[in-house]
């Protein structure tokens, strides 16, 4: 009986202290949507439905939006430091800071709004880890979208930095409606998710 087998895959090994920023554009073969925690590599699952529909009803509202010195960007990392390079699933960035299409990563100071929706795999880091990085890295704006099982829509929970302490403070819940001033004027239906 001939049984083939797939051929192994050549996992990278952490050097010692772990990988840095710099790693994670040079290692070979990476999943797409590697990120670096605290020198860590972190793979991402696959995508549910509802993670990829609200990714796109935010990033389409955004783009639509937004004023012209931000640029909108999905699934781009932030170098917050040499052992910590997360990937949020949208950002808003000065658009000063895009350099040209071979660039994979932004600073942290160019980065107004970081967006995570929330899968089973990424909870404790959507909900602890990730927003206490970009708080200390001082980026101003932090949403968190949960999907609702009850009603099947999203529920955006909306932070603001606090500059004195560097941790978000929590401003508003959205249900259905996601209407704000600041970071700048947004007003989006969530309940358009899946006509999206």
């Amino acid at each position: 009986m001939n049984v083939e087998h797939e051929p192994e895959y050549d996992w990278p090994r952490p050097p010692v202290g772990g990988y840095t920023a710099e790693d994670l554009d040079r290692l070979p073969n990476l999943p797409p949507h590697t990120e670096l925690i605290d020198g860590s590599l972190v793979m991402m699952s696959p995508q549910s439905a509802f993670h990829s529909k609200a990714m796109r009803l935010l990033e389409n509202e955004l783009v639509r939006v937004a004023p012209n010195r931000l640029a909108i960007f999905r699934e781009m990392t932030i170098t917050l430091g040499k052992r910590n390079r997360p990937e949020p699933d949208i950002l808003a960035v000065q658009t000063s800071a895009y350099t040209g299409p071979e660039q994979t990563s932004f600073l942290p100071e160019d980065v107004l709004l970081a967006v995570e929706v929330v899968s089973p795999d990424s909870l404790v880091r959507d909900r602890n880890v990730k927003p206490k990085k970009y708080a200390g890295a001082g980026i101003p704006h932090f949403w968190r979208v949960e999907h609702d099982k009850k009603s099947g829509y999203p529920v955006v929970y909306v932070y603001e930095a606090d500059p004195a302490t560097r941790t978000y403070l929590l401003t508003g819940i959205h249900h259905d409606q996601l209407k704000l001033g600041v970071p700048f004027p947004i007003d989006i239906d969530l309940t358009s998710i899946y006509r999206v």
